[in-house]
């Protein structure tokens, strides 16, 4: 904040010659914050296996962060989803771009609605906390108090990117991102390592979930115009109703995974497949980032042809690197496994070569044109039909593959849902996959991996 430098955690968002005028952009700057998220995360869970901290622990850490998320993820992703577009372009706010100052009343009131629904969600969740468990022999909700003080503080800070986002502000994204996520690393990661209960770890999120909250206050005095708008409030809820169902749906499929194991497995076992259900580091953020960052773009008007042909280059570019990367990854799966984390979590492996056959749905952005085009109710028909059947699919596959059967059974729901998506751009809206994807690259990507993966995890091939 100017004039505040003895404020260190203010200073994020000064000018400073560090500037990045060639490397960033909206696009990447997004991508890099995504980025630095998954790897915080990531050594927080390698950390956690080499200071030999017990797989119980790992699981309640596991749990907490699984249980937050479950409450939360489908009505944040829906709100930021349906306000991008709305910043640009909404029946409330005709001046946009002509208002004094340059602050912007959409940025307050999706705000407002942020911090509204996560306090509905405290409220559910002080209502349910005695009527909610998980595992078969721990029976309560581990640190029930201090997950709903973190379900209420994590969730509107989730604005800061997308408003620096908004004011083509990359680089802000990038040092903001890389901050903030290394005091998250250090405030989790320092109690265990001096002999401290796992609950530190829980109050070390805490801690840097209101620091956020107050940096998001911060910003909001610098762009938001406080004016709240009921009208304003009513077109956001109504575009973003279908996506918060969508998002609740099509997103559901992880978070029955984990219901699924935690009804039918103990902790431990919902470690292995927690640390195993992850796919390609950085495949669904890069994927995110570029999908988030294209919907202002498919708002504005004059530019959907222009918009296609981005969409397709830069999913191309992801295409080129991370597809092979994951026939790489792949070979070596179960001897990283036990060397990145620790033997007890080789089983995970198999879990992880599974999600790694998630790129072939991930890199593929229909939903990204529907969404940006305000045709959420197709995502929302297509995300039903997903989860109908992953539910179907993950209780018949787990009686045979176990663990392993709940990741294939989310594999092949994935492509069907973007099957659905492209067929309803290409046969009711006439635009063809060609202009927003490389059909052939992707055909033949995919065709490998999957010819891979069988052929690894037959073992008759195996490299490692």
């Amino acid at each position: 904040m100017p004039g505040n430098s003895h404020f260190c955690f203010l200073t994020i968002d000064e000018p400073g010659p560090l500037k990045f005028p060639k490397l960033l952009n909206n696009i990447s700057g997004l991508q890099l914050y995504q980025l630095m998220r998954f790897t915080t995360f990531l050594l927080i869970s390698i950390i956690f296996t080499k200071i030999n901290l017990s797989p119980h622990d790992i699981g309640e850490f596991e749990v907490f962060l699984f249980i937050a998320s479950l409450i939360s993820f489908f009505w944040v992703s829906g709100l930021i989803q349906s306000f991008l577009p709305l910043y640009h372009q909404n029946h409330t706010f005709k001046t946009y771009g002509k208002r004094e100052a340059g602050k912007s009343p959409e940025i307050f009131n999706a705000a407002i609605l942020l911090t509204l629904f996560s306090f509905l969600a405290l409220i559910l969740g002080i209502s349910m906390k005695y009527h909610f468990s998980v595992f078969q022999l721990s029976g309560d909700v581990p640190f029930i108090n201090l997950l709903l003080a973190y379900l209420f503080l994590s969730n509107p800070p989730v604005l800061i990117e997308y408003i620096y986002l908004l004011q083509n502000k990359p680089e802000y994204i990038f040092r903001y991102g890389l901050l903030t996520y290394i005091i998250q690393l250090m405030l989790v990661i320092a109690p265990l390592i001096f002999g401290y209960p796992i609950i530190w770890a829980i109050w070390g999120l805490l801690i840097i979930s209101a620091l956020r909250f107050v940096w998001l206050i911060v910003l909001l005095f610098r762009y938001a115009e406080f004016r709240i708008s009921f009208p304003f409030i009513k077109e956001h809820l109504y575009l973003g109703a279908p996506l918060i169902l969508s998002s609740l749906l099509s997103g559901s499929a992880q978070y029955i995974d984990g219901l699924i194991v935690t009804n039918r497995f103990d902790a431990a076992t919902f470690a292995i497949f927690r640390y195993g259900a992850k796919e390609l580091p950085f495949t669904i953020l890069l994927a995110n980032g570029l999908s988030n960052a294209m919907l202002p773009e498919f708002s504005k008007k004059g530019t959907f042809a222009a918009n296609l042909s981005t969409l397709r280059t830069k999913s191309l570019r992801l295409i080129h690197v991370l597809y092979p990367l994951s026939i790489v990854i792949l070979f070596f799966a179960r001897w990283l496994y036990p060397r990145l984390f620790n033997p007890n979590f080789l089983r995970s492996a198999d879990v992880f070569m599974v999600y790694l056959l998630l790129i072939i749905p991930r890199l593929v952005f229909p939903q990204t044109i529907l969404i940006g085009l305000k045709k959420t109710r197709v995502v929302l028909i297509s995300a039903f039909i997903e989860i109908v059947l992953n539910v179907a699919l993950s209780l018949y596959l787990v009686q045979y593959y176990n663990v392993v059967g709940i990741a294939l059974a989310t594999v092949i729901v994935f492509i069907l849902e973007k099957a659905i998506l492209i067929a309803y751009l290409w046969i009711k809206m006439g635009i063809h996959p060609k202009t927003y994807m490389p059909v052939k690259t992707v055909a033949i990507y995919a065709t490998v991996i999957i010819i891979l993966f069988v052929l690894i995890d037959h073992r008759i091939i195996n490299i490692i």
